[in-house]
C-alpha cells in the first residue's frame, strides 16, 4: 500500500495464483480484498483467456477471464519445467498463500506439494481445489463444472418437474468451490496469524455444493423421502396462486404472497378489486378460501385427503384470474404495487434489469474499470460486501499474460542473463 491508499483488508498478504478454471473466483476474491495476487501462468497464456463471451467478439478478450481476474498481476513461469525451480522458490520464500487446482499428486510429483512448500516456507497455506478432495476412491476423478453439480446433487432438484435434471447457468459448480476456497483460507491465515502454523486447505467442489441442497438430504436421511424437482414451486408439491412465477407485459416476477413477511392474500384480492380485475374472486367460494389463504392453511392441505380435489380446482381458478391480472401489467408495475401493499412480488431480473436497477446505481455498486489496451472502460460487477475501514475495491483492470514479469522479477533480484536464459529454454 502506498501513502494515501485506503488500507485493505489483505493488503499484507501476497498469494500465488496456480489455479484453473475451477479456483480462480477464489484467487479474485483475495485480490478484490487487496491481496497481491499473482497469476503465475504457462508460457502461453492461461487457456481460459480464451473463453467467451468476447468483447466486441474478439477472441483476445475473454469476458470470462476478465470477470475471474481483476487486480492480479500476471507472470508466465512454466513450474513443470526443470529449470524453472529456482525462481519459483524464490517466488515462493515471498508469498503467504498458494491456491492451486490440479489433479491430486500433480504438485507433490513437482516436489511442489504441501510438504515440497512448507519445506521452503514453513508457515505457507497451500488451498487446493478440486472435484472430490485430494483423497477417496473419485479424488483424481476428471472434474469439470456439470460433473461437479450432478455429483454434488444440485442437477437433480434443478429445474421444472417435467425437465430431465437440468444443468445450472454459468459454473456454479466452480463458484461455490471457489467461494468455500476463500473462506478456508482466511480461516488458515488467521490461524497462522495466532500461531505461526501454516497449512493445507483442502476443498472439494462436490461437498462444496451440498449446502446448495438446501434440506434435501436431511429430508432423505430423517424420513427417507426423495426431494425432487419442484421448479417455481419450491417444496410445495402443488400449484398455489399467487406462489410461483408469472409472466408481465414485459418479462416475470415471482410471487410468494400468503407466506410470512408479507400482507395476506386478501390484499392482493383489495388491489384486484381496485383495478376491476377480481372478475368472480368475491364470491363464493372464491371469497372465504382467498381469506384463508396462507400458511397455516398450506401446511394442513393434505390433512383432508377427500376435499383435495375440490381445493385444487379453487386454487387452479384463484391462479388463472391472477395469471391474468398479472399479464397486464410490466414487471415494475406488479414490484411497486407489490411494495406498496407489502405483498411479496420479486422481478426475475435480468442481466440488463441488473445493470440498469435503481438501487445498485444509488450504491454505486458496479465498478468502472478503463482498459488502456482495449481503449475502452468496461464496467464490472461490484462488491460482494461492504467493509466500511478496508473497503472492497477493483484497484487495477485484470492483467495481460506476462505483464509483470519484467516487474517482479526485478522485484526477486533475477538478473537479465538468467531470464534470457528462462526464456531461451521456455521457462518463462
Amino acid at each position: 500500500m502506498t501513502s494515501g491508499e485506503t488500507p485493505a483488508a489483505l493488503d499484507d498478504i501476497r498469494v500465488l495464483d496456480l489455479a484453473g478454471e475451477t479456483g480462480q473466483y477464489c484467487t479474485k476474491l483475495l485480490a478484490d480484498l487487496g491481496a497481491d495476487v499473482i497469476k503465475v501462468e504457462p508460457p502461453s497464456g492461461d487457456p481460459v483467456r480464451a473463453l467467451p463471451p468476447y468483447f466486441q467478439d474478439d477472441p483476445n478478450t475473454s469476458l470470462y477471464w476478465l470477470n475471474l481476474n481483476t487486480n492480479k498481476r500476471s507472470i508466465t513461469l512454466d513450474i513443470s519445467h526443470p529449470q524453472a525451480g529456482p525462481l519459483f522458490e524464490k517466488l515462493l520464500r515471498t508469498a503467504d498463500v498458494v491456491v492451486e487446482s490440479f489433479e491430486p499428486g500433480h504438485l507433490d510429483a513437482l516436489g511442489l506439494g504441501y510438504a515440497g512448500l512448507s519445506r521452503i516456507r514453513p508457515d505457507v497455506i497451500l488451498t487446493s481445489i478440486t472435484g472430490f478432495g485430494q483423497w477417496g476412491p473419485h479424488a483424481r476423478y476428471k472434474a469439470p463444472d456439470i460433473v461437479g453439480v450432478a455429483m454434488g446433487g444440485v442437477m437433480w432438484l434443478a429445474g421444472e418437474p417435467e425437465d430431465p435434471p437440468n444443468l445450472p447457468p454459468w459454473k456454479q459448480g466452480y463458484i461455490s468451490a471457489s467461494i468455500i476456497g476463500a473462506a478456508g483460507t482466511l480461516v488458515a491465515l488467521y490461524h497462522r496469524d495466532v500461531t505461526g502454523e501454516g497449512q493445507h486447505v483442502d476443498v472439494s467442489m462436490q461437498e462444496s455444493l451440498s449446502l446448495n441442497q438446501e434440506t434435501a438430504m436431511q429430508t432423505w436421511d430423517m424420513i427417507q423421502a426423495l426431494r425432487c424437482r419442484n421448479g417455481s414451486r419450491g417444496i410445495i408439491p402443488i400449484d398455489i396462486p399467487g406462489i410461483g412465477i408469472y409472466e408481465c407485459t414485459d418479462g416475470h416476477v415471482f410471487g410468494y404472497l400468503g407466506t410470512p413477511g408479507g400482507a395476506p392474500w386478501s390484499a392482493m384480492l383489495d388491489w384486484m378489486i381496485q383495478e376491476s380485475e377480481a372478475e368472480d374472486l368475491t364470491d363464493e367460494p372464491h371469497k372465504s378460501f382467498i381469506d384463508n389463504l396462507n400458511l397455516r392453511f398450506l401446511t394442513g392441505l393434505f390433512q383432508e385427503p377427500a376435499k383435495l380435489g375440490e381445493k385444487i380446482q379453487i386454487m387452479s381458478h384463484i391462479k388463472q384470474v391472477l395469471t391474468r391480472f398479472v399479464s397486464r401489467r410490466s414487471k415494475w408495475e406488479m414490484y411497486e404495487g407489490g411494495q406498496g401493499r407489502r405483498l411479496l412480488w420479486g422481478i426475475v431480473s435480468t442481466p440488463q434489469d441488473i445493470a440498469e436497477n435503481p438501487q445498485l446505481t444509488h450504491r454505486k455498486w458496479l465498478a468502472d474499470v478503463h482498459h488502456p489496451e482495449l481503449g475502452a472502460t468496461l464496467r464490472y460487477p461490484g462488491p460482494p460486501y461492504r467493509l466500511s475501514e478496508t473497503p472492497w475495491a477493483i484497484r487495477r483492470r485484470p492483467p495481460l499474460a506476462g505483464e509483470h514479469n519484467a516487474e517482479l522479477f526485478g522485484e526477486l533480484r533475477v538478473s537479465e542473463d538468467e531470464w534470457r536464459a528462462l526464456q531461451a529454454a521456455g521457462a518463462v
